[in-house]
């Protein structure tokens, strides 16, 4: 497992200039997304011209439009607009499991990278807070290629074999940490407990996005025996009698129904879900999500 996210790690830096111009569709999609509430005021810009009216401020007049129309026109501005985005992500010892030569850490750190690099792409400031067992790592939102580069680096590195989540308290943090309304990503397996509420206030001060990575076995078992399964987090060990048609139709019939609980949570709790399998393409799924918001 070390040897992969070494590995991972080096590859992720060098990645960073291709992985630039794949996320080229990605930071235009993110801009066209409805979530209209996130933008701040930093300065005004261009907008139009409309033709003037009476009690108009006669120093917005467009002289060069009133010239060749013969009609006074002033110009328009409005705000320019700054999207401000966090991301929350989780290195637990249950993220850093999966089938199919690829774990929900690798998936969500892709995820993570791409984010990070379509904010650099259009100048968004980028935050971050990475947690396991504890938080590991926080900084407050900054647009810089120095701050991308920070993000890249500390999403590279190996996570502590510690165990729990720390969902709850990153969610708390993150609370406090921010203090302008952000879009906030929080990337993790939910595999914890007590983190609804924190969500909840989270959500209540700024739009969360919920991306629930999940695996193929998750909702589907493979036909190979009786097998014993470990819970990483806590070393509870079962025995899972994969061969019996009755036990794989409960697995798939409790994994919907764990799917729906968590969904209805995260609407009930003000957030957005997104479910994103380690079998998917992370690019493709944010695409799909952002296409998706900018049609609402």
């Amino acid at each position: 497992m070390a040897e992969n996210l070494i590995s991972d790690r080096e590859s992720l830096i060098k990645r960073a200039a291709v992985l630039r111009i794949t996320t080229t569709s990605l930071a235009s999609a993110m801009q066209n997304g409805t979530f209209r509430s996130l933008y701040h005021g930093q300065g005004i810009e261009f907008a139009g011209v409309r033709e003037y009216l009476r009690g108009d401020d006669v120093r917005t007049i467009d002289w060069n439009v009133t010239a060749r129309s013969g009609k006074p026109f002033v110009k328009l501005f409005d705000e320019e607009r700054e999207l401000q985005i966090f991301l929350i992500v989780d290195r637990s010892l249950s993220m850093q499991e999966g089938t199919k030569n690829k774990t929900r850490l690798e998936s969500a750190t892709e995820i993570a990278a791409l984010l990070t690099l379509s904010a650099e792409r259009n100048a968004n400031p980028i935050g971050a807070a990475l947690f396991s067992g504890d938080i590991e790592f926080a900084v407050k939102p900054k647009n810089s290629s120095n701050q991308t580069m920070l993000l890249l680096s500390r999403l590279d590195e190996q996570p502590p074999l510690s165990r729990g989540t720390a969902l709850a308290a990153a969610l708390q943090a993150t609370g406090k940490l921010l203090k302008k309304r952000s879009l906030v990503f929080v990337i993790s397996d939910f595999r914890a407990g007590g983190w609804e509420d924190a969500f909840a206030n989270l959500s209540a001060r700024h739009d969360a996005v919920a991306v629930r990575i999940t695996d193929s076995m998750d909702s589907s078992l493979p036909e190979i025996g009786s097998i014993t399964v470990r819970d990483s987090e806590t070393g509870l060990r079962k025995l899972f009698p994969t061969m019996s048609k009755t036990f794989r139709g409960q697995w798939r019939e409790d994994a919907a129904m764990r799917t729906k609980r968590w969904t209805d949570i995260i609407l009930r709790r003000g957030g957005v879900p997104l479910s994103i399998s380690t079998s998917e393409d992370p690019l493709s799924a944010l695409l799909n999500f952002f296409t998706q918001r900018e049609a609402v």
